[in-house]
């Protein structure tokens, strides 16, 4: 007897409005309805939700052929996230659901399922108001999985591993979550270690243990096996990490020993033209390149991601700031909280308590009466429950940097509660130390005091509660407030602040990558103030924290661009229009503004092999060099140094018109299952291939071999060109497609035709 896991994630049909036959067409999972509804500008909700006209009632059904009942065993749906209100019939007869779209539920199906045809389907309803204030996307967006497991078996969510060190012995202890007997083992390629025990502990040393860290994300594998009458009946895996995690107060937090500074980004689920249907794949990407710039951390904002998300930071070596919900008894978890937040905060802990990247608990952001003793009593709520399904982590509250006097405000009938929150009123609390005497409460529960924009605020904190340490869960990515002044715009850089004190322990940018919803106005459909494009282009002030958080030597540049679109951000998350490109042709010598970005010692900078002076990086505020340059067509060259040598530099060359497209690779090799998918960019480029980044002409992409088009995206929030095309104008000079690849293998060629330009072809070899 074993386990069988088997993904659901083809053969499905999919209905919106009546669940009549001709309506239903042919989807695959993950699948958001949301992402290609018609614009509505006059929606409820529209700003927060993208102006996607997401509302309503939709239907999925899929047939299941089971040719054996198998005795003895137990049948399951695992759904780990549907947007939202779901409700799942198997052959005509209700088997639950789940109201909170983001929580993984499973429902037993033993007793509702034949041998032979068997019907699955699930309504999901989102009719209700208000929905989140970020796109939030509609549909069964999440992994399905059918799970066939013997009558007594494992429960992964039962199952508990803790870990510590001892000097080089890394000390495993196993919750089998069962009083039957069990059998460990924990092996990787050099190592096999096993243990049993039938009292539900287990207990295993590892010599020599690879510890897991960002550096170095190690991990083993565990395997339990349950034994009934000398048989093993059931077997679960998993893998795990060994590290110790230390807060130390007025230190620091220390990782293995070591003392670790939170280099993080705040992220939302979905991916652009994807919407919230994002699989594995496309997130490694968009990690990848987070690493790639120094960040070592994410923070799953404002609820439990994709079970899948949090593999892949096990894997790449990502911390992760999780927490289940947004606000409590105001926003769109209200409808839910008195019955459901129990049920959603346990899931969340016991299904991802396992993995060694979570390093701390969040239990809220943001909410309601913040600082008053209604909230401080749910929050002692709420972490008490925590720490009851895992007291090995630190567990914290986001805290808005507004706080009021006690009013008698229904909740129940605000309508936008972020601006409730935030909204200056006769409430608010301007004095510097009556702010603190709220947050010193919320301190006083909380192990971390987690700070959204209060960078300003962090000496006053730490003197009034210097038995804690500070996060900045969420910060500005150039702007920093004003100790008299929650906003400012000054150029003091919020990171700076982490880098100052020891008792901050690191701070989480809002945003890592542009999202979907939170639009500050129309023609905006998302949120443009982060670092990455949702077609995971670069922006200039990645670069800048690239040369603070990587120690690989970098040199960047800049120039200031006010002839780029307003993309709608708000102002305090905001940067200065820098852009990284030499094609002024409306300017003749006229001077602009630069910045470099660098963690070299010395630069150079020279125009058309000109040599122009500046001083060291280190005499810069920030240590973001700033300057002027006169506009001469030609070339710009930034060079970096460390101990006199050359070490790194930066071109930018004047771009000539556009003559033809390019890919950023001409072939490559990927082991594609199916369902597997990929986004890929063209760019425009001239005769001597310097990209054109002032191009905007329509791009139209063709695929050829066993893979399809899945949408488009160019990065452009203010864009109302539908994502599910196989045409998009490009934006900043390029234009991005995803494609799906069918599970054969085969030659793919991709490619992309403009007119006027020649067209450019990729060759994908599928093995």
């Amino acid at each position: 007897m074993s386990r069988i896991e088997t993904e659901m994630m083809s053969g499905w049909e999919f209905a919106l409005g009546e669940p009549e036959e001709h309506n239903f067409k042919p989807v695959t999972l993950p699948h958001d309805w949301a992402i290609t509804a018609p614009i509505n500008r006059s929606m409820k909700q529209a700003e927060p939700q993208g102006f996607r006209d997401r509302w309503g009632i939709g239907w999925y059904r899929r047939n299941w052929v089971c040719r054996e009942i198998k005795p003895g065993y137990v049948y399951q749906l695992q759904f780990d996230g549907i947007y939202e209100n779901s409700t799942v019939w198997v052959n005509g007869i209700e088997a639950g659901g789940r109201k909170y779209g983001y929580s993984r539920f499973t429902l037993d199906i033993t007793s509702y399922i034949r041998e032979g045809d068997n019907r699955i389907l699930v309504k999901v309803d989102n009719t209700s108001f208000p929905a989140d204030r970020w796109y939030s996307g509609a549909g069964i967006y999440r992994t399905v999985k059918l799970l066939e497991l013997p009558q007594h078996h494992l429960n992964p969510e039962e199952i508990h591993v803790k870990t510590a060190i001892n000097g080089d012995i890394g000390i495993v202890t196993i919750l089998t979550g069962v009083s039957s007997l069990v059998r460990a083992s924990i092996s990787d390629d050099n190592l096999r270690i096993a243990s049993e025990s039938a009292n539900g502990t287990i207990r295993l040393e590892i010599p020599n243990v690879k510890l897991w860290s960002p550096e170095q994300p190690s991990l083993y594998h565990l395997e339990l096996s349950l034994i009934e009458d000398e048989q093993v009946v059931d077997t679960y895996s998993l893998r795990i990490g060994v590290r110790k995690i230390e807060m130390i107060a007025g230190k620091g937090m220390y990782l293995n020993g070591n003392p670790t500074k939170i280099k993080g980004f705040c992220i939302h689920q979905d991916a652009g033209c994807l919407g919230v249907a994002v699989p594995p794949e496309i997130w490694k990407d968009r990690l990848l390149a987070f690493k790639a710039m120094g960040c070592n951390a994410i923070r799953t904002a404002h609820h439990m991601p994709a079970s899948e998300l949090l593999d892949l930071c096990d894997e790449l070596g990502l911390l992760v700031y999780e927490e289940p919900f947004d606000k409590w008894t105001g926003g769109a978890y209200r409808r839910y909280f008195e019955t459901e937040w129990q049920a959603d905060l346990e899931i969340m802990v016991k299904r991802d308590r396992n993995h060694p990247c979570i390093f701390i608990w969040g239990v809220g952001n943001e909410v309601e009466n913040q600082g008053q003793e209604s909230m401080l009593k749910i929050l002692k709520m709420l972490k008490e429950h925590l720490l009851t399904l895992d007291d090995t982590r630190p567990v914290s509250y986001a805290m808005n940097p507004h706080f009021k006097y006690e009013s008698n405000a229904d909740l129940a009938k605000v309508k936008d509660i972020q601006q409730f929150v935030d909204e200056v009123s006769d409430t608010e609390i301007y004095d510097l130390h009556e702010r603190v005497e709220r947050i010193r409460k919320i301190g006083e529960i909380v192990d971390v005091i987690s700070c959204n924009y209060q960078e300003q605020w962090y000496p006053a904190i730490h003197e009034a509660i210097p038995d804690k340490l500070i996060l900045g869960t969420e910060t500005y990515q150039f702007f920093r407030g004003h100790p008299d002044q929650m906003q400012n715009f000054s150029d003091e850089v919020p990171w700076i602040d982490v880098e100052k004190h020891d008792y901050v322990i690191g701070g989480m940018l809002w945003t890592g990558i542009d999202y979907l919803g939170e639009s500050m106005g129309y023609p905006a459909k998302g949120w443009a103030g982060s670092l990455f494009s949702t077609n995971n282009e670069r922006k200039p002030l990645s670069y800048l924290y690239e040369s603070y958080w990587s120690e690989k030597p970098m040199v960047y540049l800049a120039v200031m661009d006010y002839s780029l679109q307003d993309e709608g951000v708000k102002e305090h998350w905001d940067t200065p229009r820098y852009a990284s490109h030499w094609s002024f042709p409306q300017f003749n010598k006229t001077v602009i503004p630069y910045m470099i970005a660098t963690n070299c010692e010395e630069v150079t900078v020279e125009l058309n092999g000109k040599q122009l002076y500046v001083n060291k990086p280190a005499s810069y505020p920030n240590r973001m060099m700033t300057g002027f340059v006169p506009y001469l067509p030609g070339t710009i060259t930034v060079r970096g140094f460390i101990g006199g040598q050359e070490v790194c530099s930066y071109t930018l060359r004047t771009a000539g018109p556009a003559v033809r497209l390019a890919f950023d690779a001409e072939e490559l090799r990927l082991d594609a299952k199916d369902g597997y998918q990929k986004l890929f960019t063209v760019r425009a480029k001239d005769s001597e291939g310097i990209p054109v980044f002032r191009e905007s002409s329509k791009v139209t992409f063709k695929v050829a071999g066993p893979a399809e088009i899945v949408a488009v995206d160019n990065g452009d929030l203010c864009s109302s060109e539908s994502y599910d095309n196989n045409w998009m104008h490009m934006y900043h000079g390029c234009v991005s497609t995803v494609i799906r690849f069918t599970g054969e293998k085969g030659r793919v060629v991709l490619s992309a035709f403009s007119e006027g330009m020649y067209q450019a072809d990729l060759v994908i070899h599928v093995v």
